[in-house]
């Protein structure tokens, strides 16, 4: 452990820094109003709009669309213009178009409109939590509700591009030869959630089978629903059970487990067992947290984003499941290793992946 005496906040920063945390924090619940009502839609569609149109538009009252509308101009997110009128609703309200590409458009990039959805979730689960932190038990993952449930798909689905998870496989060039020259190579995406990064693989190797395993009955129901909406249910199939305990006719040639290992309530166990169905030169293909490798206080960035989701959600969520082992959300390299040896694995190669969040890692018999 380092604690570097030059970044230990006075009274004065840490003061600051939460209140800049709490207008963040207020900030953040406005624009989940504004995704979970239609707002920006509404905004992105029609274009400008006097607080009287957003009323009529999107079925809310005239005094919360002004409201609304002033406070996300004022926080920079709208932009306003033209006079107010007498009695301050004439004035004009837009979404910029690069603004639509974080709150509208689910399929770009820089897509985030999702995430003020599962930050509202967690607080929606703080009694619960509490009441865990003085007995020990967990929050189950189920207890979160849609709101975690969509959130975390929606953040992720961004990055579930058949350009980018093949270049992800690419980083294996073995596996990804045979992913992509043998007829009928086979798939298993562990904790795919709503489908979206089984279905980013079935799009990047049209000529594998995929199968997408979760634990939440939710999860795999929705997976199944956006597979048949997007025409892949013939080569995409979705299974509700744990990991730890599956079993499958055949061997599979590439196991994928995205930012899902954390939170598996016996990881080893599920290494081991999908260990057992690879084909010879079979690999497993883990994403997870980029953290720093050991322990630094203050940290950085990352590793405060993390422990605080893992405070919060992952580690309440796991603990729930009578968990074997307890990693949190903040998963270092030295951890996956140690893993990967006990479930059996002769080799954990960090593998050359430029990703801003998640380190990716190689695990081979």
């Amino acid at each position: 452990m380092s604690v570097p005496p030059e970044r230990t906040p006075d009274a004065e920063q840490l003061a600051e820094e939460i209140v800049t945390g709490l207008r963040a924090a207020l900030e953040i619940f406005t624009v989940d109003v504004g995704v979970r009502r239609g707002l920006y839609e509404a905004l992105a569609a029609r274009g400008p709009m006097t607080p009287r149109d957003l009323s009529k538009t999107s079925g809310i009252h005239s005094r919360y669309a002004r409201e609304w509308l002033e406070q996300q101009a004022v926080a920079g997110i709208l932009t306003a213009s033209g006079p107010a009128g007498d009695d301050g609703y004439e004035r004009r309200f837009s979404l910029p178009a690069e603004h639509r590409r974080v709150l509208v458009d689910r399929d770009d990039p820089l897509y985030l409109a999702a995430g003020p959805q599962f930050i509202v979730s967690l607080a929606e689960t703080l009694p619960e939590l509490l009441e865990a932190f003085a007995t020990g038990a967990g929050v189950p993952y189920e207890r979160y509700g849609r709101g975690t449930r969509e959130g975390i798909a929606g953040l992720n689905r961004p990055m579930y591009r058949p350009e980018t998870v093949r270049s992800w496989v690419a980083a294996m060039p073995d596996v990804h030869r045979r992913l992509t020259d043998e007829p009928r190579a086979r798939v298993l995406d562990l904790g795919c959630g709503l489908g979206w990064s089984t279905m980013a693989l079935a799009r990047a190797f049209p000529g594998a089978r995929l199968t997408g395993v979760d634990l939440d009955a939710a999860s795999v129901d929705e997976a199944r629903r956006n597979a048949r909406e997007a025409g892949l249910d013939d080569r995409v199939a979705f299974a509700r059970t744990d990991a730890a305990g599956i079993d499958m006719d055949g061997s599979v040639d590439l196991v994928t487990v995205f930012e899902a290992l954390h939170d598996m309530a016996d990881p080893v166990r599920v290494l081991a067992s999908v260990r057992r169905l690879l084909a010879p030169s079979g690999a497993v293909l883990i994403g997870d947290e980029k953290v720093s490798e050991e322990f630094t206080a203050p940290g950085p960035e990352l590793d405060r984003i993390n422990y605080a989701f893992s405070v919060l959600h992952c580690l309440p969520a796991t603990r729930a499941e009578d968990a074997k082992v307890e990693a949190g959300t903040v998963l270092r390299p030295d951890t996956v290793r140690a893993y990967a040896r006990e479930a059996g694995y002769g080799s954990v190669e960090v593998l050359d992946v430029e990703h801003e969040l998640w380190r990716f890692y190689r695990l081979s018999v």
